[in-house]
């Protein structure tokens, strides 16, 4: 078990004040067996009325409502939690789920069928070229598929932070041999979906040994939101895979939301009005470290 701290601020500021409309965040976890909230605040300014429901996936969302105009909105979200996970992921895992090729149960079939559509099927003929080339004969356990699909991710693309918003298409990123933590965990599940797995997007947050020791390198994508993938395998259930650190059931993975597609997952959302307002400055801090 490990426990960690999170503080995730959001900071809006704009030339003039602007009227806001509902925001929806999607910055606090759902407790479950792998992970348990032990202490949670949330600052907004300016004052807003809070209100919390689930979304269509279960995710856990904070709904705002402003009475006041501003020139600035901030977002201050401070988490206390522990993690819990297996020591030797990939090799337990492996041993519990299925052969390759494999195929879904009857319920499983209905209820994981939109996690089985491919977002771009336009793009999947190179995709499918990638994966040949990745690999040509693929073993015959579903843990292992999936751990040479990520190390392909990994090893293709490099890590590039970039501030447009949205994903790149999986031709796209093949095409840059680079991107975010958004297009790694994309192009995963693009490619996991053709080979006839289910899988979702998830957004949530990364510790990185390497910012609290100087000895361990920093792990890419820390300091801001991280994304990386769930995927469905028989036998084992859903596994969380990061092609962009190569970690498979990490402990220092800490999900916030899953969704069926990445623009599902934006942890801030809403919008303004006012006279021509300009959006003059956006600034976003995360950070995480250990707690025990």
């Amino acid at each position: 078990m490990r426990t960690f701290q999170i503080r995730h601020l959001t900071r809006y500021q704009y030339d003039r004040p602007v009227t806001f409309g509902v925001h929806s965040l999607m910055i606090r976890p759902r407790d479950g067996h792998d992970m348990r909230i032990l202490d949670s605040s949330l600052g907004v300014t300016p004052q807003a009325d809070v209100r919390w429901a689930f979304d269509t996936f279960g995710n856990s969302v904070t709904h705002l409502t402003f009475h006041k105009e501003s020139d600035e909105l901030v977002i201050v979200s401070e988490l206390k939690l522990s993690r819990h996970v297996l020591d030797e992921p990939v090799g337990t895992l492996a041993r519990t789920s299925a052969a390759y090729p494999f195929a879904y149960d009857g319920d499983d079939s209905i209820d994981l069928a939109p996690y089985l559509s491919l977002q771009y099927p336009q793009d999947r003929p190179v995709v499918d070229s990638w994966i040949a080339d990745l690999m040509p004969e693929p073993p015959g356990n579903a843990m292992e598929v999936l751990d040479l699909l990520g190390r392909g991710v990994h090893e293709t693309l490099a890590y590039r932070r970039r501030e447009e918003y949205g994903v790149q298409t999986p031709r796209e990123s093949l095409a840059a041999r680079s991107g975010t933590c958004r297009d790694f965990a994309f192009l995963f599940m693009e490619a996991a979906r053709t080979l006839g797995f289910a899988a979702r997007f998830v957004t949530g947050y990364l510790y990185s040994p390497g910012l609290d020791d100087s000895t361990e390198g920093a792990l890419e994508g820390a300091g801001a939101t991280h994304a990386w993938a769930d995927i469905f395998i028989p036998g084992a259930g859903w596994v969380e895979f990061d092609p962009t650190n190569q970690i498979v059931a990490g402990r220092n993975l800490i999900r916030v939301a899953s969704t069926r597609t990445p623009a599902q997952a934006a942890p801030v959302s809403g919008s303004y009005a006012g006279n021509g307002a300009v959006l003059t400055g956006m600034d976003v801090k995360v950070g995480v470290s250990r707690a025990d």
